[in-house]
């Protein structure tokens, strides 16, 4: 009984359980996966910087969404490298709530970036006219700091309250990094409110953030369909395909993952979700971008030209 009630100081992740050769494969596959994901995103971001053509609003934005990126899959993919390495699935509880916290803000950061996105496409495609008048540098950063700003401050609230939980009994995390409701699961102290607070918070970023993102799409689709060529209807969609692509990998899995009945699925497939948003997402983002963006293509080109020479 005194161990059952001893405190927790640390959580044991759990991870993915299988003989050593298999994860030092999955090591391997995952390490050239956070590499690419850093790399890929450092190139947009280097791209955008030198490109004078490429300094407007969409490319501002596209550039704090790789930098985002950045931070989102360095959160959890170094932690999770060393367990496959080396073995040791520690954590400190501090160091858990402070995983988690960085992973929603920067969750929370790529809500808020997705739809200032899909506004600044509206704004191009439904006000050409007005677009660089409203648009200006000023709005678009602060644009940009109110999508930091926010998340910081939205999530502290809950992760604050969450770090004064005690912690006792089982300490597992069947998962490869610290996510919300495992730890909710390990409070020996009631976590009902905490947990309707921080699922509440979730729906409504989420929700918010995306339904405002489908009615800019709405708006633009009505406007598309007004352009009398087919070419001219091509050449506006091709400019909003790179963001749509992104907006239905990422709300698909977050959906999935957060804002389901959680009764509904084991431990394997929520494991199996959290790889594909975390990890797998990441890394398709530079590669959507650089392959179906022919501006950022021709950037990259004529920056590798003028180096090679």
């Amino acid at each position: 009984m005194k161990a059952e009630n001893s405190t927790n100081n640390e959580f044991i992740l759990l991870g993915f359980n299988f003989k050593q050769n298999i994860q030092l494969f999955l090591f391997f596959i995952f390490f050239m996966i956070y590499v690419s994901t850093i790399t890929g995103n450092t190139i947009i971001i280097t791209v955008i910087w030198k490109s004078s053509k490429l300094h407007s609003p969409m490319y501002f934005f596209l550039a704090n969404f790789a930098f985002m990126e950045i931070g989102y899959t360095s959160v959890t993919m170094p932690k999770m490298l060393t367990n496959l390495a080396f073995g040791d699935k520690r954590i400190s509880v501090s160091g858990c709530i402070t995983q988690l916290y960085f992973f929603f803000v920067l969750g929370g950061i790529e809500n808020y970036l997705l739809a200032v996105m899909a506004y600044d496409r509206y704004l191009a495609i439904c006000n050409p006219l007005r677009y660089s008048t409203i648009m200006s540098n000023r709005l678009c950063h602060q644009l940009a700091l109110m999508s930091w700003l926010s998340s910081i401050a939205s999530s502290f609230i809950s992760i604050y309250l969450l770090s004064k939980l005690s912690f006792c009994g089982k300490n597992k995390i069947d998962n490869f990094f610290c996510d919300a409701s495992p730890i909710f699961n390990l409070s020996c102290t009631d976590t009902s409110l905490l947990k309707s607070y921080f699922f509440s918070l979730v729906w409504i970023v989420v929700f918010s953030c995306l339904s405002f993102i489908i009615l800019s799409y709405i708006n633009i689709i009505l406007a598309v369909l007004k352009i009398p060529s087919n070419s001219g209807r091509r050449k506006v969609f091709s400019t909003c395909g790179c963001h749509f692509t992104v907006v239905i990998l990422y709300y698909g899995s977050v959906i999935s993952m957060y804002v389901r009945p959680h009764h509904e699925y084991t431990f394997v497939f929520d494991k199996c979700l959290s790889v594909f948003y975390a990890i797998i997402t990441p890394f398709l983002n530079p590669i959507i971008y650089s392959f179906r963006n022919k501006n950022i293509r021709e950037a990259i080109l004529l920056i590798t030209l003028i180096r090679l020479k």
